[in-house]
């Protein structure tokens, strides 16, 4: 079997639709519904409120793939309602879940910094429980010009 340019060519265009429609079919997103039900599962069912935690991120992120946040939590670590864990959503990712934080009275403080990826504009939230059962809750919104998840 011979093969042409034409033949080549009518493969080629082929296989990138195909890859193409692939890669498409294959991206999913997580949505506000998935977020919430992330966020009852780690409270244990208790509403989060708001205060004692801080989430810090750019309002504006100019690139996706790293985006840095802090979060920080106010108490004492040796309080009978110092915080235990903090966890970190992403309204938008493919999975909501992005980073778990764990507090002991030997961390020195409630702080912790990182960065994550994000797939597009959307709002990144910090859920804090405490030991004494306690939930609390900060949101922001990230603007994103250029998606990190594959967007």
């Amino acid at each position: 079997m011979q093969y042409t340019r034409r033949s080549a060519l009518a493969f080629g265009a082929g296989a990138a639709v195909f890859v193409g429609a692939g890669l498409n079919a294959g991206i999913a997103r997580a949505a506000a519904e998935d977020t919430t039900k992330a966020i009852e599962e780690f409270s244990g069912g208790n509403a989060p409120q708001a205060g004692r935690v801080t989430l810090t991120a750019p309002e504006i992120a100019e690139n996706g793939n790293t985006v840095p946040i802090s979060v920080s939590v106010d108490g004492d670590l040796d309080a009978p309602d110092a915080v235990e864990s903090v966890v970190i959503f992403a309204e938008g990712n493919p999975n909501p879940g992005v980073v778990t934080f764990f507090f002991t009275p030997l961390s020195g403080s409630a702080e912790a910094s990182t960065r994550m990826r994000l797939a597009k504009t959307q709002n990144v939230i910090a859920v804090a429980k405490m030991r004494d059962g306690s939930v609390f809750m900060d949101k922001k919104e990230v603007k994103v010009t250029i998606g990190g998840c594959g967007g």
